[in-house]
């Protein structure tokens, strides 16, 4: 209730807000003089824009869907750097940067998400560059220079995106090479000594046949942790990545894109400690490194050096054929990555737990679809897609000082996967269309293991799932649309690549599902001067997978699993607004309230004298599913006699959620069965209110354009955990998020 309550309030103040400086005298008629000053007047309106949600290029306002748009303007404004900044600008999303693994996303959409970096887990939100997905969360940590279009799809996209989208989509597409001379430049700085240099070069190899993009980005820190013995900043990053992109066009109706990347990023793990009283490493730590606050002691650490290092080429190919009955697209993706990390976990000064973990990853995937239309009321895309993955995990650990042969681990594992798909849009009426369509996919995986001296045996899992949707819209007038949805996601099942025993190496967790229901309601009002999107879900998940972290006696003392741990159901409501309030004051606001909770949690897990009991955790939040997330942004442009100055103000309140399951407050039965009441307080974040603000001068330097801006983010110094962990007992991490920054940028475009 109190949700609801909280969103409408939202409602009714964006709402009176808008139509009080819309209707006011001083903005009657909606309309602006031209540059020319003449006495036509000419009306202002909010741009079109064009998105690929359904894989078809079609207006947001007219797309039954649940999706926001984020266009290059609005990253520019906001001074976005990567895809954390997206955090906010689209309800019910979560977007956190892990503390291990290279460039490691969490993304949370809708109130799910799968928080780990191994390769042999698949995850809950797809991200999907240039039409290719990326199979693990390492290297989706993206720099947000070279951007023409951002969509976050919200709620299973299966039938067109696949299997593992089950959270949502972030469908990102990059700048084409333009064919013309010109490129822009950019550098930065920032606090913490953080500065970046970005440029990209265009140009015309063979006219009209061949054009070609050169793209540079280079960004490091020192970091924004101080180390409390040394008092030296820690946890800096040199992240770079380049390559070149190649537009063929040898006719009118044939075009090939070929893009070649690397990405290399190095940088210095860190964890900060909130071991408590009765965990086992404080035994062992120094008195003033445990039990310390999950707030402002985040930023102060006490880890041994460790180092990353991670590798990645990338090849995209793109091509389209328009031929006169079907259109013609073939994505062809192929990604390897080589990584080297060692890492202090214990977060400790004391040698209690430290790991090297070498690694190996390549994916290769191939896409075909054609797209076309039966008649003026029918048309359809249908397509066939094949993913392959493998990976190479060696991790050696040193326990309490000593290198601990034992627990070495090395584990393979491949996946493989081909689907088939199609999708229409049927207007069987005027105003009335049905739309829908399904995917048939059939996954394989093999795992094989050995911790130490164990070598447990190659295990096989497989299964094939049909996803269908159906969406039936309604359109009164050509500004609004009623729509109402059926979607089935379908996340693959497979194997725990960190199982130390022979059971949980060799037993697959089955897949999950969910059922999702939504029905929306977009609205394009006042001549195109408001935008009014409102969506409203309820997701009933199947066959749950949940990471789980139990002790052991063999290997490390621990290991985290992934068990299928029954259900849950998450409803909520969303609405995206955007507003034009005058030629040059633009405000967009959006609120996403949800309620989420378990149903049947149940797992095995020895209790303190080794016994084996269940362990029900049904009572627990969700994790990474806050009940609130609202956000209100404004940009205002004042003209100049010489180019124009932007002001950009952001505001963005995200509730308290949880980072983990875990073992909080508890309850016994007389056979020694654990009720789970709430997971422990140390991994639930604060309620943020997050600050941001920019300016920028745009003007014009010779031919071309250059800007400068100031901007400062999280101006209120909001500090808390950004992931936290516990470990059965033996010890506890976190990572804080980061802190009040301020910084300055230098733009140049010819």
């Amino acid at each position: 209730m109190a949700s609801m309550n909280c969103l409408r309030s939202v409602l009714l103040a964006a709402s009176a807000a808008v139509s009080f400086t819309l209707l006011a005298p001083g903005h009657a008629g909606a309309q602006a003089a031209p540059a020319g000053g003449g006495d036509e007047l000419q009306e202002i309106q909010l741009e079109e824009i064009i998105v690929t949600a359904r894989r078809r290029s079609e207006g947001l306002q007219e797309t039954p869907l649940a999706v926001t748009a984020i266009t290059p303007a609005q990253l520019e404004n906001k001074a976005t750097l990567n895809i954390g900044d997206l955090q906010g600008s689209a309800p019910n999303v979560l977007i956190t940067q892990q503390n291990s693994g290279a460039a490691a996303a969490n993304v949370s959409i809708r109130g799910l998400s799968f928080a780990d970096v191994e390769k042999s887990f698949d995850p809950t939100v797809a991200i999907v560059v240039d039409g290719v997905f990326i199979g693990t969360s390492t290297g989706a940590f993206l720099d947000f220079f070279d951007i023409d279009s951002i969509e976050v799809l919200r709620g299973p996209q299966g039938t067109l995106f696949g299997r593992n989208t089950i959270g949502g989509v972030i469908n990102i597409r990059r700048s084409r090479p333009t064919g013309e001379n010109g490129g822009k430049l950019e550098f930065s700085y920032g606090s913490y000594n953080t500065w970046a240099t970005r440029a990209i070069l265009n140009t015309d190899l063979i006219q009209d046949k061949l054009a070609a993009k050169f793209f540079y980005f280079h960004n490091q820190s020192d970091g924004y942790y101080r180390n409390g013995i040394t008092g030296k900043r820690v946890g800096g990053n040199n992240n770079e990545n380049f390559g070149a992109s190649f537009l063929f066009t040898p006719t009118e109706n044939v075009e090939a894109l070929l893009t070649l990347e690397k990405q290399v990023q190095d940088f210095d793990p860190v964890n900060s400690n909130i071991s408590k009283t009765g965990e086992v490493f404080c035994l062992f730590a120094p008195a003033n490194q445990c039990n310390r606050n999950t707030t402002s002691d985040l930023y102060t650490v006490f880890n041994s050096p460790a180092h990353s290092n991670y590798k990645s080429p990338a090849a995209t190919l793109e091509v389209n054929v328009d031929t006169d009955g079907i259109d013609i697209t073939s994505v062809t993706g192929y990604r390897t990555s080589d990584e080297a990390q060692t890492q202090d976990f214990d977060a400790s000064s004391a040698d209690l737990y430290y790991t090297n973990r070498i690694q190996d990853y390549w994916q290769l995937s191939q896409e075909l679809r054609g797209a076309g239309k039966v008649g003026e009321n029918f048309d359809y895309v249908v397509g066939g897609f094949y993913y392959e993955s493998k990976f190479d995990l060696f991790q050696a650990t040193r326990l309490f000082g000593a290198v601990n042969s034992a627990a070495d681990q090395y584990n393979t594992g491949r996946a493989q996967s081909y689907a088939f798909f199609g999708d229409f849009n049927w207007q069987f009426a005027d105003q009335w269309r049905l739309s829908g369509g399904g995917r048939w996919t059939h996954d394989k995986k093999q795992q094989e293991n050995r911790v130490g001296t164990a070598q447990y045996p190659n295990t096989t899992y497989t299964g094939s799932k049909f996803t269908p949707k159906v969406v039936l819209d309604y359109r009164p007038d050509s500004n609004n649309m009623i729509y109402a949805s059926w979607s089935r996601g379908y996340r693959s099942g497979g194997f725990s690549s960190r199982g130390q025993t022979l059971v949980s190496s060799t037993t697959p967790f089955g897949p999950e599902t969910v059922d999702s229901y939504e029905g929306g309601f977009k609205s394009t009002l006042l001549n195109r001067r408001l935008e009014v999107n409102l969506a409203a879900f309820y997701s009933d998940y199947s066959d749950l997978q949940q990471n789980t972290t139990i002790p052991t006696t063999v290997g490390t003392g621990n290991e985290t699993i992934v068990t299928n741990v029954g259900s849950a159901t998450i409803k909520g409501i969303e609405a995206d607004i955007t507003a034009l309030l005058t030629a040059d004051l633009k405000v967009t606001a959006s609120v996403g309230l949800q309620d989420s909770g378990f149903k049947g949690f149940i797992t095995t897990a020895p209790n303190a004298t080794g016994t084996l009991v269940k362990f029900d955790y049904s009572d627990v939040n969700m994790i990474y599913s806050p009940d609130v997330t609202l956000a209100l942004n404004a940009d205002y442009t004042v003209p100049l006699e010489k180019g124009e100055l932007v002001f950009n103000v952001g505001y963005r309140y995200i509730a308290p959620y949880d980072q983990q399951i875990s073992l909080g407050a508890t309850q016994v039965d007389a056979a020694g069965n654990v009720t789970v009441l709430s997971n422990d307080p140390r991994v639930r974040s604060d309620k943020q209110n997050l600050l941001d603000a920019s300016v920028t001068y745009n003007f014009a330097l010779g031919d071309n354009d250059a800007r400068i801006t100031f901007y400062g983010r999280n101006l209120l110094d909001d500090r808390g955990p950004n992931a936290a962990f516990t470990v059965a007992g033996l010890w506890s991490f976190s990572s804080g998020r980061e802190p009040r920054v301020f910084g300055a940028q230098l733009g140049y475009k010819f």
